[in-house]
């Protein structure tokens, strides 16, 4: 099964691909689409850039990350613009018909690390212990590719 995950983010976000098989994990591909510019052109880019993805990889389900707003630190605006960014995703995603599934960070991180406040760094090593990766991905690469092997663990 090819499962792509995405942690969307409206000026940075990161897609990663990998094979599962039983619990067996191929690293496929990943990295980041980088926006620039008003917000619409931002969300048209990254409209485009999943499309792109998925033609390109033929995921057979795409894992999103959820979206959160910490209550120590609301900001209503980025949340706004992360709503944005993850209907060009799931739009991308939806016109190709293919299956999508939603995890919270904390899931993804209880899956990945065993505690669901864990660091990024603590992410980034885990992911390239489970995938075998000579060095770390990019940090959104990174949460991406977390939330893919969060979904294999679930439906494996």
């Amino acid at each position: 099964m090819k499962i792509l995950g995405i942690d969307p983010g409206s000026r940075v976000t990161g897609f990663g691909l990998i094979e599962a098989s039983s619990l067996k994990f191929s690293y496929l591909a990943s990295g980041c689409i980088r926006t620039k510019g008003e917000l619409t052109q931002r969300i048209t880019t990254i409209f485009k850039g999943i499309s792109e993805i998925v033609i390109k990889y033929q995921p057979d389900i795409v894992v999103i990350e959820r979206a959160f707003m910490r209550p120590d630190r609301p900001n209503p605006d980025a949340a706004i613009k992360l709503g944005h960014a993850r209907g060009a995703i799931i739009s991308a995603v939806g016109s190709r018909n293919i299956p999508m599934v939603e995890y919270s960070p904390n899931q993804i991180k209880k899956a990945i690390v065993g505690k669901g406040h864990a660091a990024k760094d603590q992410v980034s090593y885990m992911v390239c212990e489970s995938l075998k990766l000579n060095k770390a991905p990019q940090e959104d690469a990174a949460d991406a590719l977390a939330g893919a092997i969060c979904h294999a663990y679930h439906c494996l």
